[in-house]
């Protein structure tokens, strides 16, 4: 029995297209061995091993000329919320300018679109959507809450050096607008144009995003958004949302809550809103779950008791 080659170094244990293997010297017989699988027409990856979404979008992408990164693949690959309806990615989506048919090959969603300068950005090495664009090609298959909940994501407030990526916003609001004034007649565009109306920038996360539009659905006047007890002092502590003038102040509790440090310095905050003379509403995963029908519930009736 022949022993099979060594790949070269920069091919080993990773995805990669038949152009690459051979200037690398590959045989065609050496890609036929069992340790690799051919994915595609032209790419190649490790037999039995799985491999990240970015590196069969790299492989992909490297193979498919003029094409970009985009819909919900740049959104996992930028971090961007996705629904868990929309949050598949057994097929990697390229998308190229209108002017050139669209990627067909196995393992590929094409598609082909308007793009302008400005649209198009590298993460790490690969050409992708920006988050805006992201947004906006995704506007049809999210749904009205999350294509809010992903735009209060775009807009959210800077958080410089607590937070990597968090220096400056993903978009600003006036940003998105000549966005979508840019793609009038695109396919969703009227589904964006609404959902902006409805983004705030200061829902620092998705749960909270969820948790505002819920409350405005419920007909309730809409909560200020990241609460500072003390204005103007940059280390006051700080509310995710509420209203100050019947000092009701709510918090979500998400999973990182669970951290020991998090949670002693959560206590601090809310014993320093309760020492104010504030109410703290506590909201949690299984008020999530519930549509947030009894921190609603508690809501009014702050609301109705500060009125009578």
């Amino acid at each position: 029995m022949t022993a099979r080659d060594d790949l070269p170094a920069d091919l080993h244990d990773r995805a990669f297209t038949f152009v690459a293997a051979r200037q690398a010297g590959v045989s065609v017989s050496r890609l036929r061995a069992h340790d690799l699988e051919r994915w595609s027409r032209g790419i190649y990856g490790p037999a039995g091993r799985d491999v990240t979404l970015r590196e069969r979008a790299e492989v992909h992408l490297a193979a498919t000329a003029d094409a970009w990164v985009s819909h919900r693949t740049a959104a996992a690959l930028q971090d961007l919320f996705l629904p868990p309806w929309v949050d598949d990615h057994a097929q990697i989506h390229l998308s190229k300018p209108t002017h050139l048919p669209r990627a067909r090959r196995k393992g590929v969603a094409g598609h082909r679109v308007r793009i302008r300068p400005g649209e198009l950005h590298h993460v790490d090495g690969l050409l992708m959507t920006t988050p805006a664009r992201t947004w906006l090609d995704l506007a049809v298959e999210l749904g009205e809450e999350f294509r809010i909940a992903l735009g209060d994501q775009l807009i959210r407030r800077p958080r410089s050096g607590l937070e990597k990526g968090r220096e400056k916003p993903l978009a600003t609001t006036s940003e998105l607008r000549e966005l979508l004034d840019a793609h009038v007649w695109m396919k969703g565009v009227g589904l964006a144009r609404a959902a902006l109306e409805h983004m705030r920038v200061g829902a620092d996360s998705v749960p909270e995003s969820l948790l505002r539009q819920a409350i405005a659905a419920a007909g309730l006047p809409e909560p200020e958004l990241q609460i500072s007890l003390v204005p103007l002092d940059p280390y006051s502590p700080s509310g995710d949302m509420g209203y100050p003038r019947i000092k009701l102040v709510i918090q979500y509790e998400g999973a990182h809550h669970d951290d020991e440090a998090q949670r002693l310095r959560d206590a601090r905050r809310d014993r320093a809103f309760r020492d104010a003379g504030w109410t703290v509403l506590l909201v949690r995963l299984e008020d999530l779950r519930d549509g947030f029908r009894a921190v609603i519930r508690e809501i009014r009736g702050h609301l109705a008791a500060a009125a009578a």
